[in-house]
């Protein structure tokens, strides 16, 4: 079935929408494009997917929120691929176990290109269609398909370092692009007034429904440190017994410091010269005055106790950053990596990229906030329980995918994020 036909010219915000989604899936697919099918197929844990499933997930997704109900004539790909490939959404039917996705050996790597290529072909053909009173519908949608496919994006850097990890030949994703050496920036605090604050998003741009309904906020004085904790830092807290001194940790965390899961962050290894880490380029020795990276909740707690100083609380770090400009290390810069923190005299440096900085809060929804009906209203609501705030956005989130109100949400023991942090005080 071909479906290229224009039946008019595109308006500007049409224009404007289909290069955005070209330009994502454009993006998806070079990240895979150095990858070896077996690359691609097999999986490193259960909270990882292969980096195959990604790609067909995203794709299952515009097919099933936006080319079955609206394009017509689509049939979907393939009877079994919404069963492959639907990941927690229970209104779209039944799925296959998220632990066992590596066993999924066909649809092949190929397939899975051929089923990429007839969903953004029909998608261009959706949209090229769409008069203007049709993209009112069609263009919130497609939105949350954009920004959903730019977070399995992330999320595919993040599975492959994880999977990369586990080989002992430690292979390089891409390579290592070196950077100027750049000692650490002294580490200092910013001050900030106590009152009523406005926080959560109030716009006409895209923004996800946890991050709204915008409200009040009563927040007490209190500073913020100029960058993120840095490995230089993290090995003084190690050197210090951190991980050996229990009044430094909150009761779950220290359990799992008892059973052995947590010694260093994840990837570190002690090599002939010293410590080295684990990245997206192979192992290296560590940088010390790049921001610590891949430590749990619990760790970046720990660690702020042991400096005498404490998280922020979500409300804080959104106060703080909405007037920084969102410039930092992102995914589109291709170092893949955090790296030390330039500095800045009027605020806050590194508050966006290089690595997503954990809060003191829990991830709940904000006064007045309702989910969307429908499936779609299964995308963040109900995730609302048992995990944590991370805020900023990483080395491996794609440039303009974040905001001063973006709410990122993991459990406290999880560490394959990009997960760093930043520290609060009471003034």
């Amino acid at each position: 079935m071909r479906l290229k036909d224009r039946t008019s010219p595109q308006p500007p915000a049409t224009h404007h929408l289909l290069a955005r989604f070209h330009a994502v899936r454009r993006l998806s697919e070079d990240l895979a494009r150095d990858l070896h099918p077996e690359d691609q197929t097999v999986q490193s844990m259960p909270d990882c997917s292969p980096t195959k499933w990604h790609l067909a997930h995203v794709s299952w997704f515009f097919e099933t929120f936006l080319l079955v109900p609206h394009l017509p004539g689509y049939e979907p790909a393939h009877p079994q691929f919404a069963y492959l490939f639907n990941s927690y959404y229970e209104a779209a039917g039944a799925r296959h176990a998220r632990f066992a996705r590596g066993l999924i050996t066909r649809p092949t790597v190929t397939e899975v290109a051929g089923y990429r290529a007839r969903v953004t072909e029909a998608m261009d053909a959706l949209l090229s269609r769409a008069d203007e009173g049709r993209m009112e519908t069609l263009a919130p949608l497609v939105d949350i398909g954009i920004n959903h496919e730019q977070q399995h994006q992330e999320l595919i850097l993040m599975d492959i370092l994880n999977l990369f990890a586990a080989n002992p030949l430690k292979p390089a994703y891409r390579p290592f692009r070196a950077r100027p050496a750049r000692a650490a920036e002294a580490l200092a605090f910013f001050d900030y007034p106590g009152g009523i604050f406005e926080i959560g998003y109030a716009g006409d741009a895209f923004a996800y429904d946890n991050e709204g309904p915008r409200h009040g906020v009563l927040l007490r004085p209190f500073r913020l440190a100029s960058r993120a904790v840095t490995n230089g830092e993290w090995r003084a807290f190690m050197d210090d017994g951190g991980y050996r001194r229990p009044e430094l940790w909150l009761s779950d965390g220290w359990a799992r410091v008892k059973a052995g899961e947590l010694t260093a962050p994840l990837y570190w290894e002690t090599g002939e010269g010293g410590w080295e880490a684990m990245t997206l380029s192979g192992q290296h020795p560590l940088d010390e005055a790049a921001p610590v990276v891949h430590v749990s909740f619990y760790e970046a707690d720990a660690y702020a106790r042991w400096a005498g100083k404490r998280l922020p609380t979500e409300a804080e770090w959104e106060v703080a950053a909405r007037d920084r400009p969102l410039a930092g290390h992102f995914l589109d810069g291709g170092a893949l990596r955090p790296l030390a923190a330039e500095a800045a005299a009027d605020g806050p440096a590194q508050m966006f990229g290089d690595v997503w900085e954990w809060t003191a809060s829990p991830y709940v929804a904000y006064p007045g906030y309702k989910p969307a009906a429908g499936a779609i209203g299964e995308y963040n609501g109900k995730f609302m329980s048992g995990q944590m705030v991370l805020r900023g956005g990483c080395c491996a989130t794609p440039e303009g995918h974040v905001r001063p109100t973006y709410r990122n949400f993991f459990y406290p023991h999880q560490r394959w994020p990009f997960a760093g942090l930043r520290l609060a005080e009471d003034a």
